[in-house]
């Protein structure tokens, strides 16, 4: 197997070697960047990069941005690593499209261990891509193709879902009227454990609703069973 590659953005001269010693001591290859434009340049010389750890508070571009720009050309894992600790700046993450969030100062050896299960997720997913799958799932006049991840409304107006809400919504159509828990979708959608104030679930299920919201007649498709978790209660068509 090819030795994973790290790709640390971090403009903190000090934060960036210590990550950098970090994740070579557990024999991953590591490539550095101070800033966006650093970023993006390591980036086109290096096709084989499997995860890149961001910190939020970057000159030029903030990682935010950077985010949204890295989604559009590259599917890689993403962590965000940043010193401010709310709600606000972790679920702005997710939604743009990164896989986990770390606040500092964080614990080295539970950063190593959430980094090693991304990049193994992430090589899961690349294989899974060239597995030709079913086709298309229907369901009150909603079709989601798995192959593209594209949800299509009866009116006909399709959107890409990423990733996290593919994976909710494709469980919940796998087993339709069945009460799955936070932990249990958390699991499927990341591959880690429920966190305390973990709102990334119920982030991605209200996100998930608002694409129903756009046809009257199939808004209310996913429930929520108060102290359990959610549940499907559209129809799938054989």
């Amino acid at each position: 197997m090819q030795t994973p590659v790290i790709l640390i953005v971090e403009d903190e001269d000090v934060t960036r070697l210590n990550l950098v010693s970090l994740f070579e001591a557990e024999g991953y290859k590591v490539i550095e960047a101070i800033d966006g434009d650093d970023m993006h340049d390591k980036l086109t010389n290096n096709d084989d990069v499997n995860l890149v750890v961001m910190d939020i508070n970057l000159p030029g571009k903030n990682g935010l941005i950077l985010a949204r720009e890295l989604r559009q050309k590259r599917n890689v894992g993403l962590i965000f690593l940043t010193g401010r600790d709310n709600d606000v700046d972790r679920i702005l993450g997710l939604e743009i499209g990164a896989d986990d969030y770390i606040t500092k100062p964080f614990n080295p050896r539970e950063l190593t261990i959430r980094a090693r299960n991304l990049i193994s997720r992430t090589a899961l997913g690349g294989e899974e891509a060239n597995i030709e799958t079913n086709g298309v799932i229907t369901f009150n006049g909603w079709e989601l193709d798995e192959n593209s991840r594209c949800l299509t409304s009866p009116s006909g107006d399709a959107k890409r879902l990423p990733k996290g809400e593919y994976r909710a919504l494709r469980l919940m159509l796998d087993s339709p009227g069945r009460i799955f828990s936070r932990e249990q979708l958390i699991k499927h959608m990341t591959g880690r454990e429920l966190r305390a104030n973990d709102r990334t679930v119920d982030v991605t299920i209200r996100r998930i609703r608002k694409h129903f919201e756009s046809d009257n007649s199939t808004s209310e498709l996913i429930s929520t069973i108060h102290g359990e978790g959610y549940r499907f209660i559209g129809k799938i068509d054989n």
